[in-house]
């Protein structure tokens, strides 16, 4: 394998074991009950502060419209967020965060902040603001070849 391909190989290898280890971390410091997925969601509802549509929703997270349906209606189940029909397009839905969904993520933020805070410290600040970049790219380069 020349230089190039183990040079790549390490990265994914990283990367992907990055992945599952901080999804672990995460999943263990969320509140009872709760899982990532539908953390990722709320945190995306509230951050955007508008509706979206379970296609919209799923494409932003790369999964499934049946996936997202499946985290969707368990959180419409626990009273996190609203869906609604679309006024303009009776055949689509349109989906908000409720006051309960953001007191939901808001608890979820505080209890696996402490957690990903001591990870950056660890690392340390300068050295994560130099990846975050790089980061970003090949994040950008995987959904443009994607």
């Amino acid at each position: 394998m020349d230089d190039n391909n183990s040079l790549a190989v390490s990265l994914f290898s990283e990367i992907l074991m990055a992945d599952q280890l901080a999804r672990a971390r995460l999943t263990k410091a969320l509140p009872k009950g709760m899982e990532l997925s539908h953390f990722s969601v709320l945190n995306h509802l509230a951050g955007a502060g508008l509706e979206r549509s379970p296609a919209q929703l799923a494409k932003a997270f790369h999964v499934t419209r049946g996936a997202m349906t499946n985290t969707l209606s368990k959180l419409e189940v626990a009273g996190y967020i609203h869906i609604r029909p679309d006024w303009d397009d009776a055949r689509r839905k349109m989906v908000a965060i409720s006051p309960a969904g953001r007191q939901a993520r808001d608890r979820a933020l505080a209890s696996i902040t402490p957690m990903i805070s001591e990870v950056v410290s660890d690392l340390g600040g300068d050295r994560v603001r130099a990846a975050l970049p790089i980061l970003r790219e090949l994040r950008s380069k995987l959904e443009s070849d994607g």
